[in-house]
């Protein structure tokens, strides 16, 4: 039991808070009807995934629930993967700054090759469950680890590696879209657009902390090249983005009054992050970046995905 808290410490198994509500209402999405609009009202769940009268007392054997489970293992074993790549590449690096000294392989907790032997093993893993979703799924498996992996080689040549993380966990709606529907639409698109932006801009919040570490070891950031001020007023710029996305995905999807809380409850979480984090005052960075972020991804799914099985 120590060994598998160890690694769900290494790999922060409680930041899946923030991809894992989107990954839910692409997947919610896919079992709507989305040709020209969302009609709730004259949607039956059971003629949407396929049960008979005789599968409703069997809810674990249906193939909803079964795809249901391996979007979920996705989720878990692609963000395995990206975070415990990334504290293997990074290793040196954090055991240099003193915020990261403690991580688990700096500090000696785990050994960094049985890091990438778990970062291996959960590769193997999510390609396994893409392939018992659908070929599109199994297809763009390599597509989307070669994008969460690769995040880790970014900080190394590019400030743009906050949008390269946030294109990561914008997989998650998409791609259980996908794995429902095995077909693009533009909804779940939208949403993805509106993780990028949310991600690469608290991203760079968090990022703060380390400008000067960044500078010394000439490793690429937006704070470390714009400074804490502007590093803000891009962060606030991409957060706008994320909230124009957002209403414009519940206008496109004629998404009813239950959708437009959730709105305003995302949006007021941006806007509580950045009237707490100051240039000068970094002291509730973390309260930014954990609480307002997880509050903002957790409630906004559940009012969508209500608004999905609610009458408006």
């Amino acid at each position: 039991m120590g060994k598998v808290k160890n690694y769900l410490s290494l790999i922060k198994f409680s930041h899946t808070i923030f991809a894992m509500p989107f990954a839910l209402i692409g997947f919610f999405l896919g079992l709507a009807p989305l040709n020209d609009k969302i009609t709730v009202h004259q949607w039956n769940l059971n003629q949407s995934i396929g049960w008979g009268k005789e599968q409703d007392a069997h809810f674990w054997e249906s193939p909803f629930f079964i795809k249901f489970l391996l979007v979920i293992a996705c989720m878990i074993t692609a963000r395995s993967a990206a975070m415990a790549f990334n504290r293997y590449l990074d290793r040196s690096f954090d055991a240099k700054n003193p915020r990261t000294a403690i991580r688990e392989i700096p500090a000696g907790i785990l050994h960094a090759n049985s890091v990438l032997l778990f970062t291996i093993i959960s590769c193997v893993l999510f390609i396994t469950c893409t392939y018992f979703i659908n070929s599109i799924c199994f297809y763009l498996s390599p597509v989307a680890l070669a994008v969460v992996l690769g995040y880790s080689y970014t900080k190394r040549f590019t400030p743009l590696c906050h949008l390269v993380l946030g294109l990561g966990l914008s997989l998650a709606p998409i791609g259980a879209y996908l794995a429902v529907t095995g077909v693009f639409a533009l909804l779940p698109i939208l949403f993805s657009i509106a993780v990028i932006c949310w991600v690469s801009g608290f991203d760079i919040i968090y990022a703060l902390q380390d400008e000067e570490f960044d500078k010394t070891e000439q490793l690429y950031s937006i704070p470390a090249v714009m400074g804490k001020a502007n590093a803000l007023r891009v962060s606030e710029f991409l957060h706008l983005l994320s909230a124009g996305a957002v209403v414009y995905a519940g206008t496109l999807g004629h998404f009813g009054w239950l959708y437009w809380i959730g709105v305003l409850v995302f949006g007021g979480m941006l806007v509580y992050q950045h009237s707490i984090v100051k240039p000068n005052d970094l002291r509730r960075v973390n309260l930014a970046f954990m609480t307002a972020n997880g509050i903002a991804s957790v409630v906004f799914a559940i009012f969508v995905i209500a608004d999905l099985f609610i009458n408006p």
